[in-house]
């Protein structure tokens, strides 16, 4: 989430792909640079998580912003989408709306509208469904003697779909194999990592909330896309930040669990897992996947539980062999210095970036695709500070990642 409020993507080609960027005859890959297309005949694809801070203080605020059809930050995004032009894409921190209209607006105002020399884009699928954020439970989560708090929710948030998601894409779901996990029960998952208050050394949450407590803080999904007749599982959640919390570590914990119910999903070890229409298990063997999203733990850098996300960066089934990179990651770490001097990893895979007096910039979005899937190219989009399309990334405090995958025949 962003930090503001809680201190990677896929183009196919088939024939030319002259108009697809701003260059007719380049393809944009590592450090947002562009070298050229070796060739228009490979069945490639571009998927991305991007966290666009869309998120706003009330129910439907979003919405009536978008309808306006004007916005300087909803114009930065839409800039970075028309540059990227992802395939598929993942948006963190998109206020759920159950009618869809705040996805149907920024498509109609600012995607399928040209900015610059940039050309519209248009995704004509949409996956959106309900997440855990200002959810009620009815109990007090936080121990504040208070039931009615944003941090009472099943997840944070002040109003029911605040922080939600939303899955754009070029091609077809196949909305009869897709799968959300927004109910399933932290209890309900082996050697879960249990908060315990040090204090008193007994559980933080107690029966009566543990019996109730969803693991999601917004919602897991696994979204298939049929990228012509091949099936290509978009896995993808937000995980709760590790952080606004105390020595329980509470959500560091969450966080940990939430990640790990990734790893177990695409990795046969998902058996005790039920989705939302009580169906077990997760991902049979060899299938396709893409793990994306906001995933607010970094492997080296800031405060995430104890290897939260080499669960996945080690993970047998996923090809994290190279992660992706930016030039605008090294030099702004540079520029802001503070927090970035002090941290140990490669600032060029940074992907957010956070106060420079108590967090700094972090490597916590992700694109991770299953060992079946080739990959050609991957980067971070983060522009260096003298580039104009630097100014884009002001609209967040995450950037785009994305990668290219060649679909097996």
């Amino acid at each position: 989430m962003a930090s503001s409020h809680w201190p990677q993507s896929c183009l196919m080609f088939f024939g030319f792909v002259s108009g697809i960027l701003a260059s007719p005859n380049l393809l944009a890959i590592q450090d947002s640079t562009t070298v050229p297309v070796d060739s228009v005949h490979e069945k490639t694809v571009r998927l991305a998580t991007f966290n666009i801070s869309f998120n706003r203080d009330r129910a439907g605020m979003l919405k009536e912003r978008l309808a306006k059809g004007k916005g300087k930050n909803f114009e930065r995004i839409a800039k970075i989408i028309q540059r990227v032009r992802p395939d598929v894409i993942l948006f963190n921190e998109f206020d759920y709306d159950e009618s869809g209209e705040s996805v149907q607006l920024f498509q109609e105002h600012f995607l399928g509208k040209a900015h610059d020399n940039l050309k519209p884009i248009n995704y004509p699928y949409t996956f959106l469904r309900p997440v855990n954020t200002g959810v009620d439970s009815g109990l007090d989560m936080n121990h504040d003697g208070v039931a009615k708090s944003g941090e009472d929710a099943y997840g944070y948030g002040k109003f029911p779909g605040q922080y939600g998601m939303a899955v754009l894409s070029k091609y077809p779901f196949v909305e009869k194999q897709a799968r959300t996990f927004q109910n399933f029960l932290w209890k309900d998952m082996p050697d879960a990592l249990v908060p315990i208050d040090p204090e008193n050394a007994k559980p933080y949450y107690l029966v009566p909330v543990m019996e109730v407590f969803r693991l999601s803080s917004k919602s897991h999904w696994d979204v298939p896309v049929n990228i012509e007749g091949a099936v290509v599982h978009f896995v993808v959640a937000h995980p709760t930040p590790p952080t606004f919390d105390g020595p329980e570590d509470r959500n560091g914990k969450r966080n940990h669990d939430e990640i790990r119910m990734l790893a177990d999903y695409v990795g046969g070890k998902a058996q005790y897992l039920y989705d939302d229409k009580g169906k077990h298990g997760g991902l049979a063997e060899g299938e396709h996947f893409v793990v994306a999203g906001d995933l607010n733990a970094d492997p080296v850098d800031g405060d995430s539980h104890e290897s939260a996300i080499e669960q996945l960066l080690n993970h047998p089934a996923i090809n994290s062999s190279a992660a992706p990179k930016s030039k605008g990651g090294t030099a702004f770490a540079a520029l802001q210095g503070r927090k970035n001097s002090e941290q140990k990893g490669d600032p060029a895979t940074d992907t957010a970036d956070f106060s420079d007096r108590t967090v700094g910039n972090l490597r916590i979005d992700y694109c991770l695709p299953s060992k079946t899937l080739e990959v050609k190219s991957q980067a971070v989009f983060w522009p260096e500070p003298d580039d104009p399309e630097a100014d884009w990334v002001k609209a967040t405090d995450h950037r785009m990642v994305y990668i290219d995958v060649v679909i097996p025949k």
